[in-house]
């Protein structure tokens, strides 16, 4: 069982612990000699480590994307822990928790999964609740949204995230649906449920989070639109013009042509999920951002490129 965290890792202590290993590459000093540069990861963080010593012999014993033992020391380089290694090598994963070895959601999976079914549940219109439960009561694709992240980077990019940003906007949509009472509850509570679901399939995350090959070609909105024909498919008698709300709400949800969305809202509820999707991700990133910028005497983070603005940490400075 894993014990030591990264988190927990202070410069001067030795360490034995295992971590997963995002990073590998073989360089030289300046002096000519082989060393090996590592970035280690847990659900806690990365540091990075270097292998000076018995290089030769540590490089055949494991590869990126492993679970590895390793023992060395903690050490101070440039304001930053760094690990120099004096011993790593791959483990046998049998009994490994992999979720101690990625970034997860701090909520409670099965908790969230359960919220979310509640409000699955408490849909009115017959045809959306059978179709809801088609999808969350498929135990594959409930174990799949349980575990995918939202993103590979730039929002909950991490195990669970994608449960936790949904159920997130749910909670949002369904006070909004008593404050715009033109919209359908129904509609909303559906479309804010199924908006991401083709991300249990654009992204991988076995060993790191990155895109799967139908990820890539299609990407999520369109995977989500097929999985929901066939979801829908799959229950006779279906209403036809809800099937084109309901994809129109997922093919939407981007908002703008230039942002990837196949199409622009053109219904009220499409229109709320938008804005409630960009708002949750938007707000999530500036919280992680701020979160990981580190302690300081300085109020404001570094540079945010994708914000393009500094952000103000104010009284979540250290």
């Amino acid at each position: 069982m894993k014990t030591l965290y990264v988190k927990d890792i202070k410069a001067g202590e030795k360490i034995k612990s295992s971590f997963l290993v995002m990073e590998k590459n073989l360089a030289y000093s300046q002096k000519g000699a082989p060393y090996l540069s590592v970035k280690l990861r847990d659900r806690t963080g990365d540091v990075e480590g270097r292998v000076w010593d018995n290089v030769a012999a540590l490089d055949p014993l494991f590869r990126k994307g492993d679970i590895v033992s390793v023992q060395g020391r903690a050490v101070s380089y440039r304001d930053a822990t760094q690990l120099a290694v004096l011993d790593i090598r791959r483990m046998d994963e049998t009994g490994i928790d992999p979720w101690d070895y990625f970034p997860s959601t701090k909520g409670d999976v099965e908790e969230m999964f359960a919220a979310l079914a509640a409000y699955a549940g408490s849909v009115e219109n017959p045809w959306l609740k059978k179709l809801l439960a088609a999808f969350l009561d498929d135990p594959q694709l409930a174990a799949r949204l349980k575990r995918a992240p939202a993103a590979k980077g730039f929002h909950h990019a991490y195990l669970g995230g994608l449960l936790e940003h949904t159920l997130s906007m749910v909670k949002i949509l369904d006070a909004l649906a008593g404050h715009y009472p033109a919209a359908s509850r129904d509609m909303l509570i559906a479309g804010g449920i199924l908006h991401d679901i083709g991300k249990t399939e654009e992204f991988t995350y076995d060993r790191a989070i990155d895109y799967s090959t139908p990820g890539r070609l299609v990407g999520h909105i369109l995977l989500g639109v097929e999985m929901l024909d066939r979801k829908i498919a799959s229950i006779e008698g279906f209403p036809e013009d809800l099937a084109l709300e309901l994809k129109h709400v997922i093919l939407a949800h981007h908002g703008e042509l230039d942002f990837g969305s196949p199409k622009r809202p053109k219904t009220v509820e499409a229109l709320i999920v938008h804005f409630v999707d960009d708002l949750d991700a938007k707000v999530a990133a500036f919280q992680e951002f701020i979160g990981n910028s580190g302690a300081g005497e300085s109020e404001w983070t570094p540079f945010h490129r994708f914000f393009e603005r500094f952000l103000y940490k104010g009284g979540q400075k250290a």
